[in-house]
């Protein structure tokens, strides 16, 4: 079995600096930072040989893919005490881009991604800032509900 996400969270991250041919350079360097003890949000890192599968096998991803990044949401779920889905006390992810080599503007940068016309209402109570909750609707076009991500997912 390959391995094609890497963690980081708590001070503890799979990888470093010196596996930016892997991570890219985003992910090598929260690795980094999180090692470090910079307070950099838990999160994981699918590998840059997850593309280069892709393409090499028709378009397919790898099969233990889907096993991994669950595991990894549930890892980053332990750490913040929250779930990804939950309407409640919503668990939100950003969503970005990397490559080996730096490549500015080339692909887009999902924010929120969980957040929905249901979630933002939790939002909106635990964070006590209704305002701040509710100015998700500029960039509702990047958002989809975890049901859609697990639909799409299964």
């Amino acid at each position: 079995m390959s391995k094609w996400v890497y963690t980081f969270g708590n001070g503890k991250a799979e990888g470093d600096a010196n596996m930016r041919n892997l991570l890219g350079g985003k992910g090598a360097n929260l690795a980094e930072m999180n090692k470090v003890g910079l307070p950099v949000p838990p999160g994981f890192t699918v590998t840059t040989e997850v593309c280069t599968y892709y393409y090499a096998n028709n378009n397919t991803y790898p099969s233990d893919l889907k096993d991994q990044v669950k595991a990894a949401v549930a890892g980053v779920e332990a750490i913040m005490g929250k779930k990804f889905g939950d309407n409640s006390n919503p668990l939100l992810f950003s969503v970005r881009s990397g490559a080996r080599i730096s490549m500015p503007g080339m692909m887009d940068t999902v924010l929120n991604l969980g957040l929905n016309d249901e979630s933002v209402k939790g939002l909106a109570q635990t964070s006590g800032n209704e305002r701040f909750a509710y100015r998700y609707d500029r960039r509702i076009q990047f958002c989809h509900t975890a049901d859609d991500i697990r639909q799409t997912a299964s």
